[in-house]
């Protein structure tokens, strides 16, 4: 059982961490950049963008992190593991809050964004670049950033705390 808790917990690190760098990279990268570029070309590129990211391997780590969080969390429940316990659950509520973030806010967003139809083809890209609300989106993937960050703190300071523990077991 212990084999299977480390895998879990090292799991939900990695895949949380992952997570935290792509929220990250769109904040330090993606949305700067498309910032200053016009209507058609903001339009264009995240629509392309978020065609490209709904993907198998992207929802895999996306949800996996979150799954993989609460695994970790679960099979830490019993005595004697109360310092992993804490940090991997907190870790799982703050990654949590990211998914929660991302279809409550992004999704909706980005699906009408997609749906507004091909850049070339409107009559006013402004309005509907105004429509998305950019500063909306860019604040609440700040959200997003700070709280699968934290998480994959929270998920590494239970490794640590997992160490600890595995030795003084061995003692």
């Amino acid at each position: 059982m212990d084999g299977l808790r480390a895998v879990a917990l090292v799991a939900a690190t990695v895949a949380t961490g992952l997570m935290a760098g792509v929220f990250g990279i769109y904040a330090l990268a993606i949305m700067p950049g498309l910032r200053t570029t016009d209507d058609r070309t903001f339009i264009g590129s995240f629509q392309a963008i978020d065609r490209a990211i709904v993907n198998p391997l992207f929802l895999l780590a996306f949800m996996g992190a979150l799954v993989l969080s609460v695994l970790a969390a679960l099979l830490q429940l019993g005595p004697g593991r109360g310092p992993v316990l804490l940090w991997t659950a907190a870790g799982a509520v703050l990654y949590l809050v990211a998914v929660v973030v991302t279809v409550a806010v992004h999704l909706p967003l980005n699906d009408a964004l997609k749906a507004a139809g091909a850049p070339a083809e409107m009559a006013d890209p402004a309005a509907v670049r105004a429509a998305f609300d950019e500063t909306r989106w860019v604040t609440w993937n700040y959200a997003r950033v700070a709280t699968s960050g934290v998480a994959f703190g929270c998920l590494a300071w239970a490794l640590v705390q997992w160490g600890r523990a595995q030795a003084t077991a061995w003692r």
